[in-house]
């Protein structure tokens, strides 16, 4: 077994990649992460048993969010990258012991790697395969991947300059935890939770930084064509790095368009000021492989989602910042004061053909909870009414599998009296279909991101606060969610944590689950997998 990797929903065999990774990442990449997230680990170890305040060591708090975030599924490919991250948690770890010096450490934090073949041996030594008991690795296994996404959540808000040392220090909590023998299964169930519970914070955090900043999403209505001048395509998550490339191709003559989970950007009220900020281009992630070729432009990879390109000829058109990479492609580096000069992408731009055009029209998003919110008058008097019977979240992520088709059957099966509320890129497989409205409400609320289903949380706790009901199970409101990576992870952890039950997860449960874990959650959430459309459609409706 070259490598161990079970962090996605397409993990082989529904139980982890061992070769090569379904998403394209090679063993030594894989390995290479997992050496990371154990130098990290090293790192929190001396914070928590310093007792050193989070406060006091900027630049430590962003290489532990930055390096987490790297080892999030189709992030980075670069195992030179990734190598150097290793040095650099390492650099940190040291500094900071040399400053509170320590005894009785693990091996976490005395280990040393300082070439690339002690890299590699050391890595093939501190794989979850190295925890024997199967649940107790299960739940090492689920917390870390929920650091994973709060990690991601943290270092947007961080882009930002918003910082929150509460969720910095569960952070390092967790991480030391999940490499302490000492703790019980029953222990380690709790730290779920509260894995769950910062989860919630750290979307809070990142809903506050995106809307101090550019405002409150707006009901929008986006241009999904082309028109004939050259273009940039901006694919991930980050909207600082967005602002910055806006900002740097305004009267250059060059347009900028969004691919995937980007597409939400187009809410904001701060971007619409850019008249070069055309619309969105395609559909999700792992389109890409086609419908990168088709556009012509360059490719700005800000955070994760990245397919390995086909062709080098794409290969050549893509750039990465922040916690992506992959080799051959050209990496922006932020200077001392944040700013990144993407002047090679467009004067890159100029060179190339306008984007073809794939589709016509437009779609509609928007419904973050300020939005929906101010309709809820509206949406009190369709339930009231019995206009709208049901509410069902469909938020989370797309992927390649076929019986990914589920969603898009799904929603074409709901009856005309349901609202969908959706987020992450999971709605790609519903937001062009013409599913009409109630009473001037769109039967599909796309309130934006992945970290946006913190927006369909506060809509569901104020829909409980209206209708004054006791329990957030009481509301006419079905969860069936789609996953894929550990963004995803985070969100579910959160929603068992606010006592959200009996959701629909698909379109399989996770392979990291052992089945002694998996029937926990079971029991006590009510958690369950995907049957056929007719028959969960029945489950929901005569709940």
């Amino acid at each position: 077994m070259s490598m161990y990797c079970n962090q996605c929903q397409e993990a082989a065999r529904g139980v982890a990649c061992n070769v090569s990774g379904v998403c394209g990442k090679n063993a030594t990449v894989s390995n290479l992460q997992d050496l990371l997230i154990y130098a990290l680990q090293g790192v929190a170890e001396v914070v928590r048993r310093a007792d050193i305040d989070v406060n006091s060591i900027p630049e430590v708090n962003t290489v532990v969010l930055s390096s987490l975030f790297t080892t999030i599924t189709n992030a980075n490919f670069d195992d030179e990258s990734i190598a150097k991250s290793i040095d650099a948690v390492i650099a940190h770890r040291d500094a900071l012991l040399a400053q509170h010096p320590l005894s009785d450490l693990s091996d976490a934090v005395s280990f040393h790697a300082a070439s690339r073949a002690e890299k590699e041996e050391k890595a093939a030594v501190v794989g979850y395969l190295s925890i024997e008991d199967e649940d107790i690795r299960s739940l090492r296994i689920t917390v870390i991947l929920g650091l994973k996404g709060i990690a991601a959540y943290g270092a947007h808000a961080l882009h930002l300059g918003s910082f929150s040392d509460e969720v910095m220090s569960f952070v390092y909590e967790a991480l030391e935890s999940t490499n302490n023998d000492n703790l019980t299964v029953d222990d380690l169930v709790a730290l779920v939770l509260k894995t769950g519970e910062y989860g919630v914070k750290v979307m809070a955090l990142l809903d506050q930084a995106n809307t101090g900043k550019y405002g409150h999403p707006e009901i929008t209505e986006v241009n999904i064509g082309v028109r004939n001048r050259p273009a940039i395509l901006v694919s991930g998550h980050d909207l600082a790095d967005l602002e910055q490339l806006l900002e740097q191709t305004a009267a250059t003559g060059v347009d900028v368009y969004t691919h995937s989970e980007m597409l939400p950007a187009h809410y904001y009220p701060a971007f619409k000021k850019y008249d070069n900020f055309i619309g969105n281009y395609g559909n999700a992630w792992w389109k890409q492989v086609t419908e990168f070729d088709s556009f012509n432009g360059p490719i700005l990879f800000t955070t994760n989602c990245i397919v390995p390109p086909k062709k080098e000829s794409v290969r050549n058109r893509i750039f990465t910042t922040g916690a992506t990479g992959y080799p051959g492609c050209t990496h922006i580096v932020a200077d001392e004061n944040g700013h990144k000069d993407f002047q090679a992408i467009i004067d890159l731009a100029k060179t190339l053909p306008s984007p073809q055009e794939i589709e016509t029209g437009s779609i509609i998003g928007g419904f973050a909870h300020n939005q929906v919110i101010a309709l809820a008058d509206k949406v009190v008097d369709a339930v009231k009414t019995g206009a709208i019977k049901k509410f069902f979240v469909m938020a989370g992520c797309d992927g390649r599998m076929k019986s990914r088709e589920y969603y898009t059957d799904f929603a074409q099966a709901l009856p005309s009296d349901t609202v969908i509320l959706t987020a992450g890129c999971a709605k790609y497989r519903y937001n062009k279909l013409d599913l009409g409205d109630i009473g001037g409400i769109p039967r599909v609320l796309d309130a934006g991101q992945c970290n946006d289903s913190y927006s369909l949380v506060v809509i569901a706790l104020k829909l409980k606060e209206v209708f004054g009901l006791e329990d957030i199970n009481d509301l006419p409101i079905a969860f069936n969610i789609a996953w894929y990576e550990q963004k995803a992870v985070i969100v579910l952890l959160a929603l068992l944590y606010l006592g959200v039950k009996n959701i629909h997860l698909g379109p399989t449960l996770p392979a990291f689950l052992s089945p002694n874990v998996a029937n926990v959650i079971i029991e006590k959430f009510g958690l369950a997998g995907i049957n056929s459309v007719e028959e969960d459609i029945k489950v929901f409706l005569e709940a």
